[in-house]
């Protein structure tokens, strides 16, 4: 039942440019409204299963060049319940794009019963990472994906997709084996199919044994894309055939409970979606879907249109290292995209890089929090402070509440305690004035531009 707001039970907190996370006096609930009125609904949206960021290889080495009481504050103000507060978080199965290089959890060709599995690697990088984050906030959440299958798995025996134009050979992948969309460059043969579900089984298992349980996985990273980094192309079809016919069962025999979601998907057109949802063997399996860059454009039809399945906001697309106020601004539009749309999950790419954001293939990116690893200055930059807009006070379980569907410029929730969170963006150069209406009282506020707030009663 949702909490009726007394008079006086208001918190406000603003970041502009000039001045983050500032709290604001917030005014007092009317009974007159003295604009056009933004209502907030009682009405319950989704449930929000928890909001994040990537843990990363290059991530944990930005981390690394800080003493430890540095490193330490850097992971307090990520995951601490009193700060950025993050719940639900992201980690690659094997080599992602920040990466230090390639590598699988079984780089042993043909090795089809797995016998050289191992995550040797991880425990002393990207386990680490994560351990840190659980010491401060110990119900954190992990969902996983791959990038790339083992290489030996893959029609091209290699890591990369496509020949790697920018820096000939870097990638080390010759033109003539770039693979072809929309085709499949995972091996679709009976013992690859077979040893990749041990694979995600036995990486579940190794993670659990390590304290890391992994909530979800999705099947693929960016499936509709070849890129010069670690990345396989699957047709819907040949990713539902693998989930219903191998994951899905080897996840039954072995008792893992790890959710599978199909993603991440990076394509617009819903039918694309649609092909592995509604296959017969899969979808008993599906337990939702992942949508991330141009996959904005299919996640209103599919969560409409599927709603017995999870939402999820899989990675915030990552500009080109400006770390400025406009990149944050484009990143609270898939936000407010996303979460309107149905996602109960919304995840932040790399939350840490060094001073170059650069990834081994060349493209600087954009990072919530900048170390220099020489002076070891920390910078937050401004969607360091949108994030925790959001995420500070919106807690695992929380509904979202609805709101105008044409108004992209606030969000609300109600927490199971009854607080609501409001969070209300102003992207123009001008002061705007805004009434927010809820069960006939009013509350009339004045938004500085360029501005995030959260409002909380």
């Amino acid at each position: 039942m949702l909490v009726v707001p007394t008079m006086n039970a208001i918190d406000w907190y603003c970041s502009t440019s000039a001045a983050q996370w500032q709290r604001v006096k917030a005014p007092k609930w009317s009974t007159t409204a003295l604009g056009p009125v933004v209502e907030i609904s009682t009405q319950h949206a989704q449930v929000i299963d928890g909001l994040g960021g990537t843990f990363n290889e290059l991530g944990w080495d930005a981390l690394c060049a800080l003493d430890q009481t540095a490193r330490d504050q850097v992971m307090h103000n990520l995951f601490a319940p009193d700060q950025c507060n993050f719940s639900y978080c992201r980690i690659p199965i094997g080599a992602s794009d920040f990466a230090m290089n390639f590598y699988s959890l079984n780089d042993v060709a043909d090795d089809l019963d797995m016998i050289n599995f191992s995550v040797d690697r991880d425990r002393h990088i990207l386990m680490r990472y994560v351990k840190a984050a659980q010491q401060v906030h110990p119900g954190l959440k992990i969902w996983a994906s791959p990038w790339s299958p083992p290489a030996w798995m893959k029609t091209n025996n290699h890591y990369a997709s496509c020949y790697d134009n920018d820096t000939p050979n870097h990638n080390g992948l010759p033109r003539e084996r770039e693979l072809e969309l929309p085709t499949t460059g995972f091996k679709m043969q009976q013992g690859y199919l077979k040893a990749y579900a041990l694979y995600f089984a036995k990486f579940c298992q190794a993670y659990e044994r390590e304290g890391i349980p992994i909530a979800a996985v999705c099947i693929q990273n960016e499936p509709c894309s070849t890129q010069k980094y670690a990345s396989c192309t699957w047709r819907p079809e040949d990713m539902a055939y693998f989930v219903g016919n191998f994951l899905g069962p080897r996840f039954e025999q072995d008792g893992i409970t790890t959710d599978i979601y199909f993603g991440t998907i990076n394509r617009d057109n819903p039918a694309f979606t649609r092909v592995a949802l509604d296959d017969p063997k899969a979808k008993r399996y599906w337990r939702g879907v992942g949508f991330q860059w141009d996959g904005k454009g299919a996640i209103p039809a599919i969560s409409r249109e599927y709603p017995q399945l999870k939402m999820m906001h899989t990675e915030a697309e990552c500009g080109n290292g400006s770390n400025d106020w406009p990149a944050a601004e484009h990143t609270w539009w898939q936000m407010s995209h996303y979460l309107r749309h149905g996602a109960s999950v919304f995840t932040y790419w790399n939350m840490v890089l060094d001073q170059h954001g650069t990834s081994p293939w060349g493209w600087k990116q954009n990072s919530l929090i900048t170390v220099d690893t020489q002076s070891h200055r920390v910078t937050y930059h401004p969607e360091f402070y949108l994030m925790k807009h959001l995420c500070r006070f919106v807690q695992p379980g929380a509904h979202r509440l609805v709101t105008p569907a044409d108004n992209e410029q606030l969000l609300a929730f109600e927490n199971q305690d009854g607080q609501v969170v409001v969070v209300a963006v102003n992207r123009t150069d001008s002061m705007q004035s805004v009434t927010l209406g809820m069960r006939g009282r009013y509350l009339n506020i004045e938004i500085q531009p360029h501005s995030f707030n959260t409002i909380l009663f």
